[in-house]
């Protein structure tokens, strides 16, 4: 029998995860010739998570579990599950309830007709309009910018074949941009639209920083756009700077005595090019900051336990 692994990274969702653990038991009763194993990740939750998945696979073995030393960030634990996988093909879903279980026949489905890889795509969103926006306006930048071609409006949500999984294996990037790896990595990607249910349970862990983070990550990662715009912002700006110093010298000789340049444009002028020199400080500084991270080699995550394995 063919074994699908399903991961599913979580930190303080008590009220969701044996609901999801149900979900997933659905489409591979109905699956035959598929055995399967749920692999629940756990950033040391504050809560009752690990109790209740505890419980939950001292019941069923095809339940594994990793509990983490701390909170490793949304971006290493769920990567590091991913890699912990042994099945034909792994699927990441969240332990939210906005990855739609069902969608598993799918993605199953379109495995079997050849693709290594098939994500679900948000065609649509019941969260917030605004959020909402925010995410396809990242994505479209993001897709600008990169020098590979970016799946819009993708998180993660899919089905890697084996061979996807070895070859992230060999990448040893402590702090990988998972998104932008599945496109680069080159192979074919089927593509399954959905309406991304509203959060019924807990409350959301992502914040202001961590989207910051993780947009700053898919920039830094996939694209030397804005390197290369200071660059030539800088010499453009010289160039129209060293212009106007002209004019306004040529117009002080027509006008010795009659022009005086004030102090207005000076303030304005020095204020202007602090905000785009410190603009630029903290691009370059994003691009140190990846750098370091890279050189440190620090591992994706530390276990505190493992059950099922």
């Amino acid at each position: 029998m063919k074994l699908i692994s399903i991961v599913t990274p979580c930190f303080n969702e008590e009220a969701n995860v044996a609901e999801i653990y149900q979900q997933v038991k659905k489409p591979f009763a109905v699956l035959p010739g598929y055995s399967y194993e749920h692999i629940f990740i756990d950033n040391a939750s504050k809560d009752q998570t690990v109790p209740i998945l505890k419980d939950i696979a001292a019941h069923d073995h095809k339940v594994k579990i990793i509990v983490n030393t701390r909170n490793f960030g949304h971006i290493r634990s769920p990567y590091y599950a991913l890699l912990q996988a042994k099945g034909d093909a792994v699927i990441s879903l969240s332990a939210d309830m906005q990855d739609p279980p069902p969608l598993i026949l799918d993605f199953v489905k379109k495995w079997e007709e050849g693709y290594k890889i098939v994500v679900g795509v948000k065609k649509k969103s019941q969260e917030s309009r605004f959020m909402f926006g925010v995410r396809k306006l990242f994505y479209k930048i993001i897709s600008g910018l990169s020098e590979i071609e970016q799946i819009t409006n993708f998180a993660g949500f899919g089905l890697y074949d084996k061979k996807v999984i070895e070859i992230l294996r060999t990448i040893d990037d402590p702090y990988p941009y998972f998104r932008g790896l599945i496109s680069d990595i080159g192979f074919d990607i089927a593509k399954i639209e959905y309406v991304q249910p509203k959060r019924s349970r807990g409350i959301t862990k992502n914040n202001f920083y961590s989207l910051y983070d993780m947009a700053m990550l898919g920039i830094t990662n996939h694209s030397k756009v804005p390197l290369r715009l200071a660059t030539m912002l800088g010499f453009i700006v010289a160039l129209l700077s060293f212009i106007v110093a002209l004019i306004y010298f040529i117009y002080k000789l027509i006008f010795w005595s009659g022009f005086e340049l004030g102090l207005a444009p000076l303030v304005i002028g020095l204020f202007f090019f602090s905000s785009v020199q410190l603009f630029f400080i903290g691009i370059i500084g994003e691009y140190i900051g990846s750098i370091h991270t890279q050189v440190l080699k620090r591992p994706l995550v530390i276990e505190k336990e493992r059950v099922n394995f």
